[in-house]
């Protein structure tokens, strides 16, 4: 069975997307159609990287029915519209994170794809990396023991890219690098959720954030503590302490590399001629493997990255932009 794709968005994170699934050698999965609201973008991309047909609207790509499943690769704004439409029509869904702007949404959307009965995935591609699976084992087997401490910290130089900055594009570093940070935390203390989260940060002159931080706090005295920024580098590296070890994951976002108290163990990523925007983006495969699995065996959600996990990732990234003062117009409406 051939999984037949249709893409979102033109821009750099598609494009990468697109190449990821051109380096698939089982043939389970081929592009076939692209959409952007500006024709000319989605006819660049189909012409650069061989795919069928390009469209200069949502609605016409939502109508293909040749399309199983849509990556949704647009703005933060407009995940939530595109999806439903999507779903409506049929097809399955994996939208980029955050999934939407608020845990409203997130709730109004899943409940949309159970009721027609399509999976649905929020495109945390962290998830579906080998490294992960290898820190779940080594979590759940008590290799540092009881894991009472965890930081992360995620800052790239991107302040000035309008779609951080700017709050009409649901911009800022909560939902764009915060999501990362809070999904390691949530992974690293799985089956826990949050008592309290305390959240401080600085915002821009259009009242979106340019760095934050948070304390996360889970019973017995566990913690989490996450920052982000968009004006300097951070060490981008994740640590969880045990009581009897600690972990270190450098470039915890799309991670090879997983140090622990008595090695360092090395994944390759996968390996292929495409030229790719960084090297990383070759990971974005193992998601796009993991999507196939998950409809071609009948499930509705992605046990690596659940609805659950998505809505309390919401809910963490609403409390944390509340603190921190960033409202959204989409936030008033609820």
């Amino acid at each position: 069975m051939v999984l037949t794709w249709g893409i979102v968005g033109a821009g750099l994170i598609s494009t990468n997307f697109v190449k990821a699934i051109s380096t698939l050698s089982n043939g389970e999965h081929q592009v076939y159609a692209v959409a952007s609201q500006n024709l000319e973008r989605a006819q660049k991309l189909a012409n650069d990287l061989h795919i069928t047909k390009a469209y200069g609207t949502y609605h016409e790509l939502a109508n293909d029915k040749k399309i199983d499943v849509v990556y949704i690769g647009n703005l933060n704004t407009q995940h939530l519209e595109t999806s439903k439409l999507m779903l409506a029509s049929g097809k399955h869904v994996l939208c980029e994170k955050p999934m939407t702007l608020n845990e409203a949404q997130t709730r109004e959307l899943i409940n949309f794809a159970k009721e027609r009965k399509l999976f649905l995935m929020e495109a945390m591609w962290s998830r579906c990396f080998p490294v992960y699976d290898k820190l779940r084992n080594l979590i759940d087997s008590d290799a540092i023991g009881e894991v009472m401490h965890v930081t992360v910290q995620f800052g790239v130089v991107f302040d000035t890219l309008e779609r951080i900055a700017s709050k009409a594009l649901g911009g800022g570093t909560i939902l764009d690098l915060g999501v990362y940070t809070l999904q390691f935390v949530q992974f690293a203390y799985k089956g826990l959720s949050p008592i309290n989260i305390v959240a401080k940060g600085t915002l821009n002159e259009n009242g979106v954030d340019v760095s934050s931080s948070a304390i996360i706090s889970y019973k017995n005295g566990k913690i989490g503590i996450v920052s982000t920024h968009s004006k300097i580098n951070l060490t981008n590296e994740a640590r969880i302490v045990g009581t009897k070890g600690i972990i270190k994951v450098p470039l915890f976002s799309c991670p090879d590399t997983i140090i622990t108290p008595t090695e360092t163990i090395k994944f390759e990523l996968p390996k292929s001629d495409v030229n790719f925007t960084y090297p990383q983006f070759s990971g974005l495969t193992y998601e796009i493997l993991e999507v196939g699995r998950c409809i071609k065996t009948g499930l509705l959600e992605s046990p690596k990255m659940t609805h659950a996990d998505s809505l309390e990732l919401a809910q963490s990234m609403d409390k944390m932009r509340a603190d921190v003062g960033v409202i959204f117009d989409q936030d008033k409406q609820l």
